[in-house]
């Protein structure tokens, strides 16, 4: 059985930091006034179908705000619940944080680069926002600093890209990944479970595909329906189209896709939830991320099981 050096059956975040970095360190999200182009008109006005991005962006967060302020404030709002944390990640989450020019991308990464308490860098981002340039001029920081690309992919399905309207297929995710990955960059990727018209068997297949990708770090969320958007517009024509686990019922689920990943991805997310006053579907009611995770390891160990247990290499 795989115990990551921390007695878990699976290879936690926490873990994977502590193996790299030596210390404890914690992510502070920013704000830095990108935008997508999936809602400037590029590719979309609309966004994708299931987008709320201020469901998932601490309060401090606002690109009026200067970078280094957001960071300040978000060490601040940390400090008491993370006491451990002896350093910081900036983590560039709001929409797209390679769209910009390269000067743009130079100017924001470095100033946050320049708090002392900040070793590096996670750049969220869509995989038609960065080419060669780019990923060039991160690898060079990366010779100093830690520096993570991660990937909204959400789905390997392209029939399914096209109806949350990605902007996408997943070739092109696939591509971005090996460009990334090329270049020694720690680079991730997020999936969301449960978009319509994708069954528990393809999900689980699912893994054998993100097993083949270059990753170090996955993400996973289950399907969330936020008011406003236009999936909960979809929801409320067509619920019949969509499928709600409970919590218990998406801990067994997930169990089974753990079994399938490879030992060495590290999983940073299995599960989240937003704020109440966003949802427009159905809740797993107030629950933090901890109590999550405990219910999960708690699961694989009663039922002696861990990651990587089906995974054939």
């Amino acid at each position: 059985m795989y115990y990551w050096n921390d007695n878990r059956p699976y290879n936690s975040y926490s873990s994977f930091f502590r193996r790299t970095m030596g210390e404890r360190v914690q992510k502070v999200a920013i704000n830095a006034g990108f935008s997508c182009p999936n809602r400037d008109g590029h590719i979309s006005k609309g966004g994708c179908t299931f987008c709320l991005n201020e469901a998932f962006t601490p309060s401090y967060c606002t690109p009026s705000k200067s970078i280094t302020q957001q960071i300040e404030e978000g060490i601040e709002f940390h400090k008491n619940r993370y006491r451990k944390a002896q350093s910081y990640l900036a983590y560039f989450q709001s929409f797209s944080n390679t769209y910009a020019d390269l000067s743009i991308l130079r100017e924001r990464f470095s100033e946050a680069l320049s708090h002392p308490l900040v070793k590096g860098i996670i750049i969220g981002t869509r995989p038609d926002t960065v080419d060669e340039e780019k990923l060039d001029y991160l690898a060079q920081i990366a010779r100093h600093h830690y520096v993570a690309v991660e990937y909204g992919v959400e789905s390997v399905y392209d029939t399914t890209l096209r109806s949350v309207n990605r902007g996408h297929d997943f070739e092109c995710a696939r591509r971005a990944i090996e460009l990334t990955a090329k270049r020694k960059l720690h680079v991730g990727a997020h999936f969301i479970l449960g978009l319509p018209g994708e069954s528990e068997k393809m999900l689980l297949d699912a893994t054998a595909v993100i097993n083949s990708l270059p990753l170090n770090t996955v993400k996973f969320h289950q399907l969330q329906i936020f008011s406003g958007t236009l999936m909960a517009r979809e929801y409320e024509e067509y619920p019949e189209k969509f499928h709600f686990w409970t919590l218990e019922e998406y801990i067994c689920f997930f169990t089974e896709i753990i079994r399938r990943l490879r030992p060495d991805l590290v999983v940073e997310r299995f599960a989240s939830e937003a704020p109440p006053r966003y949802h427009a579907g159905p809740t797993w009611g107030l629950i933090r991320n901890e109590q999550l995770w405990s219910m999960l390891e708690h699961h694989l160990k009663r039922n002696n099981t861990f990651q990587g247990e089906l995974y054939k290499g």
